[in-house]
């Protein structure tokens, strides 16, 4: 009875700490995903802003565009937002000293992202929710959007010194604008909408340009200014054409011009990948496979009826034409011919040629553009699966980091995952970029981000659920020297409390005899010698001897590390700590040489405190 009372009171506690952990984690997301959104809605607007700026839209249809644009923006958000929700949330548990508590009473730090773990796969199934079904919409309207504004030309956006022909038909000139007044000054129109023939020239020297009530057109007053224009009568006039000229104080010209935005067909992008969702991409890549093999074929077919088919010709009539023997070949045939056939025959043969490359490189360009398109299809489906993955991968970075670095707020936390971010972004947009011009599979270079991050947070996770010291660089230091053979350097200090002073007299002789002792192995031991110094990597040996002789060395160290004298601190800290693995036999040398000099040395120093 006690244990089932015990049993449901660490139930409660439970439930408890995991309704604390989420409550604290969906705040700080709801924050960050915010944050995230307006991160990559800026990054957006900086993109596109040149098409926005100028064209003269309305509130709504700009509202509508954004909208739109920040659908298609959920689903990058949404791993930024959890990696940075997730860095806070632990970082402020460790800080808090809750998650050293949490760890205190039983509860591992795997257990404690249990329910977060779960929220994090709803999290990811909205953002292939998101994906599939709202994304693709999104896109389709942002390209229809994008579309309709790139067929709507700026109303006053006429640049100074350079011709504008963003209006069909008109040429115009502007030397130099008033921004404040709208005043336009030498100003040069070609009205070229009756044909080149019959363009009309206008020079004016300023003007005024604005739009209709109903946004159909444009009004230009023009003032001080002249206008020419072609009397031609025919096309089948040869001689010199009339022109008329027109003198005007003020002239006001019409153009035709609908400033209204209307939006294009919603079926334009149809065919486009990112409009399409799974089902559709997977019934497109088969059209587009199959579409493909047929071009292919097809084309395949005609290069060989037309380049590489070899028409056998009837060496008859060759005969009968050349009054030649039906046994010479074509060089002799060729040489027989005046020099003036012979460039004849080489021209036309270099023709045909270059025809027939021409043809080959155009059929390559769209073979290259039909596998680009199944290569976009593919790129977009895994996509799908993937930034909904890296979800999960940015909780498993994230919550274990922020329980090792024991920081919240928005300081450190937010520099680690925007490096962190940064990182997954360089390699994912560098996966597809070589998934796109078909360096790598598509399937690698979609996944390539995952299959570097997941490790990561594998190992941040075991390691901080183990509460092993991940970011100590001593230990990495200490790890590097031992693996690139770099010596250990000794960094003794003198004690401030020293109970047991040091037997000098018995230490001078463990010291002379331990001097004596590296020497004589220097000089006595085979181990130099290079088939025994293999024989001993292979195997991993360790010298009895000189594992002794270390063991001694350190003995005596250890004892005189309670003296009281400052000389002999310096001469402790020269001793080598003497390496013991077979492969660096020459720092063993070294060592041991190194070793047996400072032992006289502290000999000699332990004889004159003795003295003292």
């Amino acid at each position: 009875m006690q244990i089932y009372s015990y049993l449901c009171t660490c139930m409660r506690i439970i439930k408890k700490l995991d309704i604390y952990i989420l409550k604290n984690f969906m705040t700080l997301f709801a924050g960050t995903f915010c944050i995230s959104l307006f991160a990559v809605m800026m990054q957006f607007l900086w993109k596109y802003v040149n098409e926005l700026v100028g064209k003269g839209l309305g509130t709504i249809v700009i509202a509508k565009f954004f909208f739109y644009a920040a659908e298609t923006m959920v689903p990058m958000a949404l791993p930024l937002a959890i990696l940075l929700a997730s860095l806070i949330s632990f970082g402020n548990l460790g800080e808090r000293f809750e998650l050293l508590a949490i760890k205190a009473s039983g509860v591992s730090l795997w257990r404690t992202m249990q329910p977060l773990l779960v929220m994090m796969s709803v999290l990811a199934g909205v953002s292939f929710y998101f994906q599939n079904v709202v994304t693709p919409e999104a896109e389709n309207q942002v390209l229809l959007f994008r579309y309709s504004i790139m067929q709507k030309s700026p109303e006053l956006d006429i640049p100074e010194g350079v011709f504008y022909d963003g209006i069909s038909g008109i040429n115009l000139y502007v030397k130099q604008k008033d921004k404040q007044t709208g005043m336009l000054y030498d100003v040069v129109i070609y009205n070229l909408r009756d044909g080149v023939d019959n363009a009309h020239i206008i020079l004016a020297d300023s003007a005024h340009l604005e739009t209709s009530a109903d946004k159909r057109s444009l009004l230009l007053q023009l003032y001080s200014g002249e206008q020419f224009e072609n009397m031609r009568g025919g096309a089948l006039i040869t001689k010199v054409i009339p022109y008329r000229r027109e003198t005007f104080i003020r002239k006001d010209f019409i153009i035709d011009f609908d400033t209204n935005l209307d939006m294009a067909d919603a079926e334009t992008f149809s065919g486009s990948a990112r409009t399409k969702r799974i089902e559709q991409l997977l019934t497109g890549i088969d059209s587009l496979r199959s579409e493909a093999d047929s071009l292919a074929h097809g084309y395949y077919r005609q290069m060989q009826q037309s380049i590489l088919y070899v028409y056998q010709s009837n060496p008859d009539s060759i005969a009968d034409i050349y009054n030649t023997p039906t046994d010479l070949n074509i060089d002799t045939m060729f040489a027989h011919l005046n020099p003036a056939v012979q460039q004849g025959i080489v021209r036309t043969a270099l023709s045909k040629v270059n025809g027939q490359q021409m043809d080959a490189d155009f059929k390559a360009t769209l073979i290259k553009a039909a596998d680009s398109d199944i290569r976009m299809h593919e790129i977009r489906f895994w996509q799908k699966f993937t930034l909904a993955f890296t979800c999960l991968v940015f909780f498993f970075i994230g919550a274990p980091l922020g329980a090792i670095i024991r920081k919240g707020g928005l300081g450190l936390p937010v520099v680690v995952a925007v490096v962190i971010f940064i990182a997954y972004y360089i390699i994912d947009i560098g996966g597809e970029k070589m998934a796109k011009v078909g360096t790598i599979p598509v399937l690698l270079g979609k996944w390539l981000s995952t299959i570097v991050l997941a490790p990561i947070g594998a190992f941040l996770t075991i390691k901080s659920n183990n509460d092993s010291v991940v970011f100590n660089l001593d230990s990495y230091k200490s790890f590097f020297n031992h693996l690139l053979g770099i010596p250990q350097k000794r960094h003794l200090y003198r004690k401030e409390v020293i109970i047991y002073d040091p037997d000098y007299p018995t230490l001078a002789k463990r010291m002379a005899n331990l001097a004596a002792d590296m020497r004589a192995y220097r000089k006595q031991t085979r181990r130099w010698h290079l088939h025994t110094w293999i024989i001993e990597v292979v195997k991993n040996q360790r010298d009895p001897r000189l594992t002794q002789m270390a063991d001694e060395l350190e003995a005596c160290v250890e004892e005189l590390s309670n003296a009281r004298d400052r000389q002999m601190f310096i001469y402790l800290n020269q001793l080598p700590v003497i390496s013991l693995e077979p492969r660096f036999h020459n720092r063993l040398r070294r060592e041991l040489k190194q070793a047996a000099a400072v032992s006289d040395k502290i000999v000699s120093h332990i004889q004159q405190i003795l003295k003292q």
